[in-house]
């Protein structure tokens, strides 16, 4: 049994989580443990603040009780936030408070990314402009190019929380292009576990969604690989070799 752990912020989409561990259908456990969400806005001060050390921290010792072997931070917005070199020192500071490896959902989109050997994305997202930019400049420095940004302006994840499969695939069109090879939507408030393998055939193309990489990025970080067709693309690609 491989048990997996996970800092989620908040109530929005947490359900993904039991249905993503179905959906593994391996000896693989999802432990998630509610963090303080503080302000819910979609904003960079209170985004900052929700990502904060303390507050991550006050979720480690339930974790650690769970036997868990791996922590991500569940949450994009609250790791982004920080840039490129500030996120790096969020999921360090995590690691050593953890006594584990540890990661965010930012980083689990980056290496996804890479997973797939694609380069060209297009991103939906459910935030404000400034915030989805910030979410675009984090991509580009971990190497990727952002040929789109949909934003939706949404403040809240209480309301992101609320959206059901119509919107999802609604924000996913919008936001594909053509030059685009993958599309992603970078919110843990969104469900979108039920949705993946629906949404890359509709698109035509890999889609990869928040809490879908937030798993992947665990199984990562403990060297386990699961093949699930029914969590799209990334559970299904063979590993890209670099060279």
């Amino acid at each position: 049994m491989t048990a997996l752990g996970f800092l989620y912020p908040g109530h929005s989409a947490e359900d993904d989580y039991p249905r993503i561990e179905q959906l593994l259908a391996s000896d693989i456990r999802l432990d998630l443990v509610h963090t303080d969400i503080g302000e819910d806005a979609h904003r960079v001060d209170a985004l900052r603040r929700m990502g904060a050390a303390e507050r991550l921290a006050e979720g480690v010792e339930a974790l650690r009780l769970t036997g868990a072997e791996a922590v991500v931070w569940a949450c994009t917005s609250g790791s982004f936030v920080y840039g490129w070199e500030g996120a790096h020192e969020q999921v360090r500071t995590l690691a050593r408070t953890a006594g584990m490896p540890a990661s965010s959902t930012s980083f689990a989109f980056v290496h996804a990314v890479r997973e797939l050997g694609v380069r060209r994305v297009a991103v939906g997202a459910t935030y404000p402009d400034d915030v989805a930019d910030l979410f675009a400049q984090f991509l580009t420095a971990g190497g990727a190019e952002v040929a789109t940004v949909r934003d939706c302006g949404i403040i809240t994840a209480a309301e992101v929380g609320t959206w059901g499969e119509a919107e999802v695939f609604a924000l996913a069109k919008e936001a594909n292009t053509e030059e685009a090879e993958a599309v992603l939507l970078p919110d843990t408030a969104l469900h979108t576990a039920a949705h993946i393998p629906a949404l890359e055939a509709e698109l035509g193309k890999p889609v990869l969604t928040a809490n879908q990489v937030t798993v992947w990025e665990a199984l990562r970080l403990t060297d386990r690989r699961v093949n699930a067709p029914a969590l799209g693309a990334l559970f299904t690609r063979e590993p890209i070799v670099q060279v």
